[in-house]
């Protein structure tokens, strides 16, 4: 997706084409991007912090293009991106790298294997922090001085301060009161552009659908952006977890919908990953009387 296809206004739009990485080097880590944002001002106001050398904050609900997002300016800025994918598990080792045996000339050494963290500050690109309030609170500390004006890490395994190069910036996403995230303290909350990120609906689904699925049939995805509508209704009124309304599990449903009858395929893709019997019959009923 090109940039005009945005409609970003003429300062903005000078803003990231001045700010586009032109090294190749890493090119291979540049995103496809394909974002349908519910509004305009969500790519403006994105691509404007980044250019100013914000780090920005995806907040919204899962399945609502976070990292479709993420990859999007990836794609904008002509940016490579490494990625973190936070959990309970997630320690030094997995941000800044490991040391391990090697050999050279025959003779053992111990060598570092640069993580996601290091890279991205060493060769000066976008850094991807998924479900960052999944991480353990004692562990985001660590790079708390890479997210402000620093931009600067202890390495602990080498004690090497490392500063960041070039366009090197931080975009992370969050996923509030899921299980297994806890909140954010405000020192980190605070190196962050927020940005709020929706559920796109209406339009922009069938459009989205149109664009990323196999489905062309216009009655069913209208049906399907009926459904999509419905299930976010439940979810906003606390008859469904937000799962039910993911928007990935949709276009799956509606993939399947050309191999298989699309109640079936809301069952595999959407129903079937539900926890609770309740919500399983509730989103069925919703199929029922569409499909």
């Amino acid at each position: 997706m090109q940039n005009h296809d945005y409609n970003l206004p003429k300062e903005v739009l000078n803003m990231l084409t001045s700010s586009q990485n032109k090294d190749t080097s890493l090119e291979q880590l540049i995103q496809n991007g394909g974002y349908v944002p519910p509004s305009e001002d969500l790519i403006i106001d994105a691509v404007s912090a980044l250019a100013l050398g914000k780090n920005v904050l995806l907040k919204g609900p899962t399945g609502s293009g976070k990292t479709k997002f993420a990859e999007t300016l990836s794609n904008l800025f002509h940016q490579p991106m490494y990625s973190v994918n936070c959990s309970v598990d997630l320690d030094a080792e997995a941000l800044m790298g490991f040391k391990t045996l090697a050999y050279r000339d025959d003779e053992q050494v111990i060598d570092f294997v640069p993580g996601p963290v290091t890279n991205a500050m060493k060769h000066g690109t976008f850094l991807y922090i998924d479900e960052i309030n999944m991480a353990k609170p004692e562990t985001l500390p660590l790079i708390n001085g890479v997210l402000d004006y620093r931009r600067t890490v202890t390495n602990p395994f080498t004690n090497d301060i490392i500063t960041a190069n070039g366009n090197f910036n931080v975009i992370a996403a969050i996923n509030e009161g899921y299980i297994g995230t806890v909140p954010l303290n405000e020192a980190l909350k605070n190196r962050f552009i927020i940005i709020d990120v929706p559920y796109i609906q209406g339009e922009q689904l069938k459009q989205l659908i149109s664009d990323q699925t196999r489905l062309t049939d216009t009655d069913t995805i209208n049906l399907f952006v009926k459904l999509s509508g419905d299930l976010i209704t439940a979810v906003g009124q606390g008859n469904l977890s937000e799962d039910a309304a993911s928007i990935r599990a949709l276009l799956d449903a509606c993939d399947l919908s050309t191999m298989i009858p699309a109640k079936r395929a809301i069952l595999r893709a959407i129903v079937d990953k539900l926890d609770e019997e309740r919500e399983r019959e509730f989103v069925m009923n919703i199929s029922d009387t569409l499909f």
